[in-house]
């Protein structure tokens, strides 16, 4: 038996969250702030995610500006949310909507034609920005599912399953009436009482339909399989400041973690630890130039699929050497906020800001 739409909208009605990128009642979804907010939530909250979203709409108030804007820009706005390749696939979509006319595709179909839009981020800008009757499966849509069914086989493997039953939930012709409100329905019910740990079950619009609540299994669900251990990386990188305040900073590659960003100097990670002399053999040089340089500590860093351990290297010199420059990349003002610096970077140089080599 499926839930009623009715039950849940209602509820929605009287307490749908206020979000900057969501229509008020009775007005027209934008579908750039849609699509900008559904990019920037993959893998990250909405209280992360607010601040970032109300600079992007200052800067880039429409898909045009977006494709205008130089690569750099956007990165730079974007650094802190991680995930970069994100960002290069962002301002490649706004390109490809900005050349088609400044509108975005209205169907599933078409919207999976564009850069960096899966299926689940084009069922949800299908939905909520042009009313097609699709159910969009995040993490909170997938939660409420597991419960309703009482599904208990473990994720990740049962994902697509779930999924499956999900996609049913639009079934009666009320949510297919109202099919941005029921998907946004389904969004907060996940996130503000269905939520991971503790679910308001009281505070259910669909309690009395919910298996996982009947049978009292509802905070067990979804179960996951245990997790692999995390391996653990290793890198090096060289932090190098000249009289004048400036820092060293190399392009990473476009491909790969970090793609795109400025960083600092380094080998490529590893999985073995790098000794002090093997680092030093990677340490920015030029003739006549004579850094000295102090190991100032280890910064670690999370990535989803490994740790990173991160050897840091300081040095001041009194100017940097053309050659230098024009071998390993540019010179930036520390602390120069148009620079697309990740948060592991800038973990990197407040560490060795902190050892006191550049004083």
């Amino acid at each position: 038996m499926l839930p009623s739409a009715a039950d849940l909208l209602r509820w929605y009605d009287r307490h749908r969250r206020i979000l900057p990128w969501r229509a008020l009642p009775g007005q027209s979804a934008d579908a750039y702030r849609v699509w900008l907010s559904e990019i920037m939530l993959q893998q990250t909250t909405v209280t992360a995610v607010m601040p970032y979203f109300e600079r992007f709409l200052a800067a880039f108030p429409d898909v045009g500006a977006l494709a205008r804007a130089p690569q750099d820009r956007v990165m730079a706005l974007w650094a802190g949310l991680g995930y970069y390749a994100r960002a290069r696939n962002l301002h490649a979509c706004a390109q490809v909507v900005a050349a088609s006319g400044g509108r975005f595709p209205d169907t599933v179909e078409g919207l999976l034609e564009l850069p960096g839009i899966g299926a689940y981020t084009a069922a949800a800008i299908a939905a909520i920005a042009f009313g097609r009757p699709v159910v969009p499966v995040d993490g909170n849509v997938e939660r409420v599912t597991t419960r309703l069914f009482a599904l208990t086989d473990p994720l990740p493997a049962a994902r697509k399953a779930i999924a499956r039953r999900a996609m049913t939930l639009n079934g009666d012709a009320l949510a297919r009436a109202r099919p941005s409100d029921f998907a946004q329905a389904l969004f907060d019910l996940g996130a503000g009482i269905c939520t991971p740990r503790t679910p308001a079950c009281v505070l259910c619009p669909w309690r009395e339909t919910c298996a996982a609540n009947r049978q009292g299994i509802a905070a067990t669900l979804p179960r996951r399989a245990a997790k692999p251990v995390r391996p653990v990386r290793y890198g090096v990188h060289f932090c190098m400041v000249d009289s004048a305040g400036g820092l060293l900073l190399v392009r990473r590659p476009e491909k790969g973690l970090l793609g795109g960003m400025m960083g600092l100097p380094g080998p490529v990670w590893r999985d073995a630890p790098w000794s002090d002399t093997e680092a030093m053999a990677h340490a920015p040089t030029a003739s006549r130039l004579r850094p000295q340089w102090h190991k100032v500590g280890q910064v670690k860093h999370v990535f989803t699929h490994f740790t990173l351990l991160v050897d840091v290297y300081a040095a001041c010199v009194q100017s940097f050497p053309n050659s230098l420059v024009a071998a390993e990349g540019m010179v930036h003002r520390t602390g120069d906020d148009e620079v697309a610096l990740p948060s592991l970077m800038r973990k990197c140089i407040s560490l060795a800001q902190s050892a006191h080599v550049f004083d």
